[in-house]
């Protein structure tokens, strides 16, 4: 199985998304900003995870370095550009 993770992140909170090849849904929920909160919620998925994307706002850093040193693979995204896909691929 093959999951794919999508984190909307915030000032002081994220929302976690996983989902799988088929866009369904298999966990979701809102967080506190907190690296360990959010590791622990991913480890049931982690070998099943492809990838993570988390949006590119002034505060990513943390949790991108984060997720690196805990061996995930992460990508950026453009939130000035989502909306556009969003709308090319769902519109």
């Amino acid at each position: 199985m093959s999951y794919y993770v999508g984190i909307d992140l915030h000032s002081d909170n994220s929302y976690i998304g996983v989902i799988d090849k088929k866009d369904s849904r298999i966990f979701g929920k809102k967080l506190p900003n907190d690296l360990g909160v959010i590791l622990k919620e991913l480890k049931p998925f982690k070998k099943e995870i492809q990838g993570i994307v988390v949006e590119s706002t002034y505060n990513w850093y943390w949790l991108v370095d984060g997720l690196q040193e805990a061996k995930y693979k992460v990508h950026l995204a453009n939130p000035a550009e989502m909306q556009q896909y969003w709308h090319e691929v769902y519109g």
